[in-house]
C-alpha cells in the first residue's frame, strides 16, 4: 500500500472541494430569492400570537406546544411561500424543536436553523469566498419571525428550482446525510397531516 496515504489526501481534497462548490452554489441561489414584505416582531423573543386556534392556525393542533406557539408566524410565511404550514412546522420540529434561541454546533441559528454569514459559519470557505456571505446575521436570525420567513423562502426557492419537496429538503438540510434528513422531515409532516 505505498499509495495509501496519497489516495487518502487526494480523496479528502476532492471531498472538500465538492462540499465547497455545493455550499457556494446554494449560497448563490438563496441570494436571488425575493424579499417578502412583512412586519417583524419587535424583539427576538417576542411571539406574534401564542394562541393556536383553528381559525388562525394552519398548523395541525396536535403538534407539540413548542411548535404551536409559533403557529401564526408559520402560517403567515407558509401561505406567502405557497408551502404547507405543516411542512414548515415539521422542519421547525426537526431543526429546533421550537426553540427560537437554538444554536447548533455547526453555527445554524433559530427556529429553522439557518446558517448566518457571521459566527462559526463565517469560517466556511467556498470556491469564491465565504459560503454564507449573502446570508443574514445571527442577530437577524434570532428574531423568530425573520428566521421563519427567511427559512421558508429558502425552502420554497429550493423547491421551485429542484422540483420536489424531498429534493428541496435534502438541499436544505445537512450536506453529509443524503436523503435521511429529508425523509425524517417528510415523516414528521406525514405524521401531523
Amino acid at each position: 500500500m505505498r499509495n495509501g496515504p496519497s489516495l487518502v489526501i487526494r480523496g479528502t481534497f476532492i471531498g472538500s472541494l465538492v462540499v465547497a462548490l455545493l455550499g457556494w452554489f446554494l449560497a448563490q441561489q438563496i441570494e436571488i430569492l425575493p424579499k417578502a414584505e412583512v412586519a417583524y416582531a419587535a424583539s427576538p423573543t417576542q411571539v406574534i400570537d401564542q394562541s393556536a386556534t383553528p381559525e388562525k392556525c394552519g398548523v395541525n393542533l396536535s403538534y407539540p406546544q413548542g411548535i404551536l406557539q409559533w403557529c401564526e408566524i408559520i402560517t403567515t410565511f407558509a401561505v406567502q411561500a405557497e408551502l404547507p404550514a405543516n411542512l414548515i412546522a415539521a422542519v421547525i420540529l426537526q431543526e429546533s424543536g421550537g426553540d427560537a434561541t437554538a444554536y447548533s454546533t455547526s453555527g445554524a441559528v433559530g427556529l429553522m436553523q439557518v446558517m448566518p454569514r457571521d459566527g462559526i459559519a463565517a469560517s466556511f470557505e467556498c470556491l469564491y469566498g465565504p459560503c454564507f456571505a449573502s446570508r443574514p446575521t445571527i442577530e437577524e436570525l434570532q428574531d423568530p419571525s425573520f428566521n421563519v420567513e427567511y427559512g421558508t423562502r429558502m425552502l420554497a426557492g429550493l423547491n421551485a428550482r429542484l422540483g420536489s419537496l424531498r429534493d428541496a429538503l435534502k438541499a436544505y438540510g445537512p450536506m453529509d446525510v443524503d436523503y435521511s434528513y429529508a425523509d425524517r422531515v417528510l415523516a414528521i409532516y406525514e405524521n401531523y397531516r
